[in-house]
C-alpha cells in the first residue's frame, strides 16, 4: 500500500531541539510515512536520515528546512522526485523556488508542518498554493 502522505524531511536534524526533527515526530505520531534528508547521517525517531539525494518513491510532501542560500542544488532533486507539494516552514521562503515549482506545476504553500499537524489540517491539504 502506497503512503498517501509521504513525506521528506529536507533538512533533517539529530538534534531534538531543531524544528525538523520535532516534525518527524510529529508526522510519525500523526500515521505518515516519513524519509529524511540532512547534512549528515544519523536517525531521528527511529528514521535514517540520509546524507546524499536519494530517490524516494511516490514522496507528496516535502517539508523544507533548509535556508533560502543553500536550496539551489535541491531544484534538480525536487523536480526528480516530483511531489504534489512543498511545504516552506518559517525562514525558507525563496521566490526563486516558487518560480521554479510553478513552472513545474508542482504546488507550495507558505505554512508550517508542525502548525498543519496540530490543527489537523497537513493530511487535508492537497497541495494548494499559498503566496
Amino acid at each position: 500500500m502506497v503512503a498517501k502522505f509521504k513525506t521528506l524531511v529536507l533538512g533533517a536534524s539529530t538534534n531534538p531541539e531543531r524544528f525538523s526533527s520535532k516534525s518527524v515526530l510529529m508526522l510519525i505520531n500523526s500515521g505518515i510515512e516519513v524519509v529524511a534528508l540532512g547534512k549528515s547521517k544519523g536517525k531521528i525517531h527511529g528514521i535514517k536520515i540520509e546524507n546524499f539525494q536519494k530517490y524516494y518513491k511516490n514522496v507528496h510532501t516535502i517539508t523544507l528546512y533548509i535556508s533560502p542560500k543553500n536550496q539551489d542544488k535541491y531544484f534538480s532533486y525536487i523536480l526528480k522526485l516530483n511531489p504534489s507539494r512543498v511545504i516552506f516552514n518559517p525562514g525558507t521562503e525563496n521566490p526563486i523556488l516558487f518560480r521554479f515549482l510553478e513552472k513545474h506545476s508542482i504546488s507550495y504553500e507558505l505554512s508550517c508542518t508542525i502548525v498543519l499537524i496540530s490543527t489537523n489540517q497537513y493530511k487535508s491539504q492537497e497541495g494548494n498554493k499559498s503566496v
